[in-house]
């Protein structure tokens, strides 16, 4: 006897307040006949495999029938490369980080190559390739906008003293 070909789909669950919720969507999806599902409560998605004998709009149903609300997966959009474009980017500023952060972790592990205020040169190396913040001048009265503006629009350096 053969099995019916069994289809994936991953259903976006909404209405789940705790883990107990995610096992009890879990349990009644996995006693449909065929069906096996995994319930992740974190990313609010149900995992499913199961037959052709079912269709997704009964899994949606008994989600629905659990007193939680389903949703199935929104189509493809066509032509839409932004998904490649992000990672291409992504790519890029992991690189140009990696080769940024060399420097710095010399300076900071081999005391042979410190220099007066090395210090001041590696937070300029570490914020080089922020290019997107828009840090403005800090006036009196106001915070800056991140710790790395903080310490690059300090004025004196305090020395430490053991």
């Amino acid at each position: 006897m053969t099995q019916p070909a069994t289809q994936r789909i991953e259903l976006s669950i909404g209405g789940m307040t705790c883990a107990s919720c995610a096992m009890r969507i879990e349990k009644k999806l996995n006693r449909m006949d065929g069906v096996t599902a995994s319930v992740n409560y974190a990313t609010e998605k149900a995992t499913v495999r199961y037959p052709g004998t079912i269709t997704p709009g009964d899994l949606v149903a008994t989600v629905e029938r659990t007193g939680y609300t389903a949703a199935l997966p929104a189509p493809p959009e066509a032509g839409n490369e932004t998904p490649r474009d992000e990672l291409d980017t992504l790519r890029t500023r992991l690189w140009v980080s990696a080769v940024l952060t060399v420097p710095v972790v010399v300076l900071a592990m081999v005391p042979a190559w410190q220099f007066d205020f090395w210090q001041w040169a590696s937070l300029v190396t570490v914020r080089a390739p922020d290019a997107r913040s828009t840090s403005t001048p800090v006036t009196p009265g106001t915070a800056p906008t991140s710790s790395v503006t903080a310490a690059t629009q300090c004025a004196q350096v305090i020395p430490v003293t053991v």
